[in-house]
């Protein structure tokens, strides 16, 4: 477990949103290359490595996505405040007085704080409202425009949310960032992991895809380049486990990885899910099922490209999704790698045929 709580460190510190994917690709590559046959990479960011049937000419494509969710910046007033747009889906409630990173075109990593005014100076009438994102505002520490640009920043930055990676009082429950998607992203790397010295008899294309946040954009090209007979679109799921939450759903973090029947994006391929169950069911592994109606995943844009792709959205129970903060099991995660894994080994050219019907 130690290389895997390594393996999710060091993905969710690296900063990345949609577009500026960069540093997590190069990070991919590097952990994709020494477990795979060929590194596949399309125009727009996505990166898959590629593990080949021993037989058959089916192929199968695990997919996470690079990006996490975040901002630019728009503007740099007088004063070197800085205004900025969100990248991704964002709740207001969850911004005031959170650190964030503006990485600078150079590469320079600089802290700021999006601003928040002291209960002192608001009316009990005023502390009642949320603020709009428009009237928001990022702080580091300068005193005018001419010194914020000194600094390197510049509007069209990449702003991502700080927050430390960390174990909690159970050390089975992980805190970061951007567990949203980069635990897809680990899984994808520890799928090719399992099975490096396996033969297996469908081909392997596990990795990630980018712009997942901003609409499913890079699955689409990913999924147009890599041609699919089946795919998983490997995702985080909403956990209704928090006392504010429970009466939606019975998600919870440790009960096994999520299996996604629909959601707004995606149907899941019914002939795909029923043979999930039966791998799960085979091999002991606790699943649970939902539908996130208020949410999608890459299998979104999959499932529809090329002549069409049965595909399933599966993933963790995530709490806290879409802040600075989130929350994961580590049993979770060892287990959706275990299903996929045991998923991909179980595959053939005439169980895929069988699948598709």
């Amino acid at each position: 477990m130690k290389s895997t709580i390594e393996l999710l460190k060091n993905l969710t510190d690296v900063d990345g949103i949609a577009g500026h994917e960069m540093q997590v690709k190069s990070l991919m590559h590097d952990y994709l290359k020494p477990l795979s046959d060929e590194i596949i990479e399309d125009n727009l960011g996505g990166i898959f490595g590629k593990k080949s049937a021993t037989k058959g000419s089916k192929s199968i494509m695990v997919a996470g996505h690079l990006d996490e969710i975040g901002f630019i910046v728009t503007q740099i007033d007088t004063n070197g405040f800085i205004k900025f747009t969100p990248v991704g889906g964002w709740w207001n409630q969850v911004m005031l007085s959170q650190k964030v990173t503006i990485t600078t075109d150079n590469g320079q990593k600089i802290r700021g704080i999006i601003g928040s005014k002291p209960p002192h100076a608001l009316s009990q009438e005023a502390r009642k409202k949320t603020i709009d994102i428009k009237d928001m505002f990022i702080d580091i520490g300068v005193k005018s425009k001419k010194e914020a640009e000194q600094f390197g920043v510049d509007i069209g930055n990449m702003i991502t949310p700080y927050s430390e990676f960390e174990t909690l009082a159970n050390n089975k429950y992980l805190t970061a960032k951007a567990f949203d998607n980069r635990y897809g992203c680990a899984l994808a790397v520890d799928v090719l992991d399992n099975l490096k010295n396996e033969d297996i008899n469908i081909n392997l294309y596990s990795g990630a895809n980018v712009q997942e946040e901003v609409g499913l954009r890079g699955a689409k090209v990913a999924t147009n380049k890599i041609k699919p007979d089946l795919a998983i679109a490997v995702d985080v799921a909403v956990a209704y486990d928090t006392p504010d939450m429970s009466q939606l759903s019975d998600t919870s973090l440790g009960d096994g990885p999520v299996v996604i029947i629909m959601d707004s994006s995606n149907i899941g391929h019914v002939g795909l899910s029923k043979y999930v169950k039966q791998v799960a069911k085979k091999h002991n592994i606790s699943i649970q099922l939902d539908t996130t109606i208020g949410g999608g995943t890459d299998a979104g844009s999959i499932h529809v490209s090329n002549e069409g792709v049965p595909t399933l959205a599966i993933g963790v129970a995530l709490r806290y999704m879409h802040s600075n903060v989130s929350v994961l099991h580590t049993d979770d995660y060892k287990n959706s790698v275990n299903l996929i894994t045991e998923i991909v080994k179980s595959l053939d050219d005439e169980t895929v045929e069988h699948i598709k019907w």
